[in-house]
């Protein structure tokens, strides 16, 4: 059964840092593009940010400047960087695989609050 590893979330000032990360096994880390998504309560989920295997990104327009997206290879994780955070970036925050995601985990809580 598929269970990838999230962790890094939190409750951050607007304006503060978050780094999330997800470890997945490596059968799936090393053929797939890895994924985060979000959802807000009565939300669908939505794409943050994509990194393909060999290391190309696709952000959404929200994030787009503020957060990162990267692979460590040797240890089969995606980060996610999140700076300048927003109040709207507030979200339940998913670690996911492929372009058509069927796997989706707990997730792990991101609060931007003062």
């Amino acid at each position: 059964q598929v269970q990838f590893v999230e962790s890094g979330g939190g409750l951050v000032q607007p304006g503060g840092s978050l780094r999330l990360s997800c470890i997945a096994p490596r059968s799936i880390f090393s053929i797939y593009a890895m994924a985060w998504y979000r959802q807000t309560p009565g939300n669908q989920r939505e794409l943050v940010a994509r990194i393909s295997s060999g290391g190309s990104t696709t952000y959404a327009d929200s994030v787009k400047g503020r957060f990162t997206i990267s692979r460590i290879n040797s240890v089969n994780t995606v980060t996610l960087q999140m700076n300048s955070l927003k109040p709207e970036d507030t979200a339940v925050y998913y670690c996911t695989y492929g372009l058509q995601p069927g796997y989706w985990g707990q997730g792990t809580q991101v609060t931007v609050s003062s």
